[in-house]
């Protein structure tokens, strides 16, 4: 069976990609389901109003669709896992990330039947999203894993650029956090008119408000310091032509593309579309972030060098001997 399954590097390269796009549809597909009021749809888990099936009903139809698309994204990811110990030459590291993402589909699942059975709570909502990014970081990791062997990329010298380059991570990590908040304590609840469900109030009737002004403080942030990391690869680069699709310049032109649709949908009043974008725009920052870090690789490790000697070796030993006797 095992050499019936075996997978060359470049196949398997292709099936780490195909991993990591469709653990991003599921993320587009759950933002759908939520801004289609469909949250509820199937107010039980994991049958929906106690059968396999869901009843002739739009908004259930829409989160068993969610549902069915999150057995198939399982279906890929255990198919990852398993092809990855069929790999020639079989690569432990790969082994290892492929495994993460079926238990992080599992743990999906399961995060998601505590939301519905908790009518939506605004910290499972956030938290569901938020697993989905963690388990992206082992998704981009595998597919950029699969697509270099070991030793083939030199380790970078430039250190100053490598710590710039990943200091970008946590303010992207931060920006997401600041709009799940958001998002919780917005008009999209997920639920029905009439269904009761719980939204973010941790600061009273401001907290829309407030929300949104840490999330664009955050954005804005990130914005800047991407537009300054930016530079100083342009300067450390110097005499390089530019590449269109280098990591950071796609980074910068999502975060004005993110900047653009966000303060737009605030003025509108937040429409449900608008609001689709901007979550997929989103995770798609997110995985461009993590392909900037990797583009930049490992730093050379550093070395502690030993004093030249000026001496001839037996002077030194006499000076041991006397340092010793003393």
């Amino acid at each position: 069976m095992r050499e019936r399954l075996a997978v060359t590097p470049a196949q398997y390269r292709r099936v780490a990609f195909i991993a990591l796009a469709a653990l991003m549809l599921i993320v587009a597909t759950g933002a759908a389901v939520r801004l289609t009021d469909s949250g509820l749809g199937c107010p039980t888990w994991p049958k929906c109003y106690g059968h396999l099936y869901p009843p002739a009903r739009a908004h259930a139809f829409v989160e068993f669709g969610n549902r069915a698309v999150s057995a198939l994204v399982g279906v890929v990811a255990a198919v990852a896992a398993v092809l990855a110990f069929t790999r020639r030459p079989f690569r432990r590291d790969l082994a290892w990330l492929a495994v993460s993402l079926p238990v992080g589909v599992i743990a999906q699942a399961v995060l998601g039947g505590y939301t519905v059975r908790e009518k939506l709570a605004p910290g499972f909502v956030m938290s569901h999203f938020l697993l989905s990014m963690v388990i992206l970081i082992a998704a981009v990791a595998l597919a950029w894993r699969a697509s270099h062997e070991p030793g083939s990329r030199p380790r970078s010298t430039d250190r100053t650029l490598v710590w710039s380059v990943r200091c970008l991570l946590p303010l992207a990590a931060l920006t997401i956090f600041a709009g799940t908040a958001a998002t919780a304590a917005g008009p999209h609840s997920g639920g029905l008119v009439g269904q009761h469900v719980k939204r973010l109030t941790i600061m009273g009737k401001n907290t829309l408000e407030w929300a949104v002004h840490q999330h664009a403080t955050a954005a804005a942030v990130f914005g800047v310091a991407v537009i300054g990391v930016w530079l100083l690869k342009r300067r450390r680069q110097r005499g390089l032509p530019l590449d269109p699709l280098e990591p950071l310049t796609v980074l910068a032109i999502l975060l004005a593309a993110q900047g653009l649709i966000g303060s737009t949908q605030y003025e509108l009043h937040l429409p449900a579309a608008m609001v689709w974008v901007h979550v997929v725009l989103a995770t798609i920052t997110w995985v461009v972030t993590l392909w900037a870090v990797a583009v930049e690789g490992q730093l050379v490790p550093r070395r502690t060098s030993l004093p030249v000697l000026d001496e001839p070796p037996e002077r030194v030993s006499e000076t041991v001997g006397t340092l010793q006797s003393s």
